[in-house]
């Protein structure tokens, strides 16, 4: 298939010269999407959008964002209208998020949006560039990781809408009611030859067969058994099958810790798609929820196309709100997507329309993509959690606009 032939050399170059000749799989991941110079985020961010490899709810037009800004002022009210007020935005793709947000806050909240900072935690290099040209007439902050924001620094929200899903993930194995871990190593014949099958990054044809096969040993570190404690799953053998398979988002818990860390009073707000633990690893999603994008075509084999893919698996949200709670962010609500939206006004934006005179094609237009962002087995059906730090005992019973809606029981998310 179409892989990058430098960067599987960099990744046969890495299992050769490892402990046993084996990555793991989060290993593995991390650097088909974010090696430096060959990683599908370092090299394929135009591929994101309608004639990409996947779209968000972003790309549907503004309303998304002007929807959270909704949100996002409601926030800095709660708080007492601080000066300044930080909207961080993780993972902010290619600027689009953030330009409607700015755009909406400068023309409805002239207030609000003369002491907001807004900054941006970007890994990507190319996304940085393309964030920095269409973000030009605002004053924003562009940062390559949290570790540029000091401790306890930020008064505001950090936000992420579909970054979660894209850190890399560890894979394990039950065999004989053990849990094992999955990783990625050579063919035995490609183990000596890995460097004459990728010599640079024009030859050989990048159609070439990529040599990387999986094994199973004890898991890499006890943190994965942890993990399990910690959302409370056990895989007894009589309700597990042999062979069940699926993910554990170590990184997901690192990169809260951290959020947590710079947070000194405000929010969290994650949108993703996953799960609650319950239902991310019931016994009957036996292959887990890895999943690979190219060309809007969905699979689930990551060794191919490598580095000219996505790569994602769901997010488990237990893990995030009991992992938070240890990190001192306290759950604020939990809901879907359709429903935060159609608390926020996306209703009465639907039921506008009917008084608008804009052209069929682009009334039918819009009013399709507004849908879009309903669907409960689409973008509707996303996740968002809302958590909270430092709030002052008032300011915890505001209740924030978007969960206004009744929460749903966890086996209903």
């Amino acid at each position: 298939m179409d892989s990058h032939p430098a960067l599987c050399a960099a990744i046969a170059d890495r299992i050769a010269n490892s402990p046993d000749q084996r990555i793991t799989f989060a290993t593995y991941m991390d650097m088909a999407l974010y090696h430096p110079d060959y990683g599908y985020y370092s090299t394929q961010a135009v591929n994101i959008g309608k004639r990409g490899d996947f779209f968000t709810s972003v790309h549907l037009g503004p309303d998304f964002g002007e929807l959270l800004a909704e949100q996002f002022v409601q926030m800095w009210e709660i708080l007492g209208q601080p000066v300044p007020f930080s909207l961080v935005e993780m993972g902010a793709g290619q600027g689009h998020l953030a330009l409607d947000v700015l755009n909406y806050l400068k023309l409805r909240y002239p207030n609000f949006f003369a002491p907001l900072e807004y900054i941006i935690v970007e890994k990507s290099p190319i996304l940085r560039q393309e964030q920095q040209q269409r973000l030009q007439e605002f004053t924003v902050q562009i940062k390559s990781s949290l570790e540029e924001i000091l401790s306890n620094s930020i008064v505001g929200c950090f936000f992420s809408n579909e970054l979660v899903d894209a850190l890399p993930v560890h894979q394990f194995i039950l065999e004989q009611g053990q849990l094992r871990e999955i990783y990625v190593t050579l063919q035995q014949d490609s183990i000596v030859n890995h460097q004459e099958l990728f010599t640079s990054p024009i030859s050989p044809s990048p159609l070439i067969p990529t040599p990387f096969t999986e094994i199973t040993a004890e898991p890499s570190t006890p943190k994965l058994a942890e993990y399990f404690d910690l959302v409370g799953i056990q895989f007894p053998e009589n309700v597990y099958p042999e062979g069940y398979r699926s993910e554990v988002n170590l990184a997901a818990l690192d990169w809260l810790s951290v959020v947590a860390d710079r947070l000194q009073r405000g929010y969290v707000l994650t949108i993703d798609y996953g799960y609650p633990a319950s239902r991310y690893y019931h016994p009957r999603r036996s292959q887990g929820t890895l999943q690979c994008y190219w060309h809007h075509q969905r699979h689930n084999n990551p060794y191919i196309n490598i580095g000219r893919q996505d790569i994602t698996a769901h997010v488990d949200f237990t893990a995030l709100e009991r992992w938070g709670e240890r990190c001192g962010l306290a759950k604020v609500g939990l809901t879907q997507q359709e429903l935060f939206l159609m608390a926020l006004g996306l209703g009465d934006r639907i039921a506008a329309l009917s008084y608008t005179n804009q052209p069929i094609s682009d009334l039918l237009r819009r009013r399709d993509a507004l849908r879009q962002l309903l669907d409960p087995f689409g973008l509707g059906g996303f996740i968002i959690l809302a958590q909270s730090k430092g709030l002052k005992e008032t300011e915890t019973f505001q209740l924030l606009k978007g969960f206004t809606v009744p929460e749903l029981p966890p086996t209903s998310i």
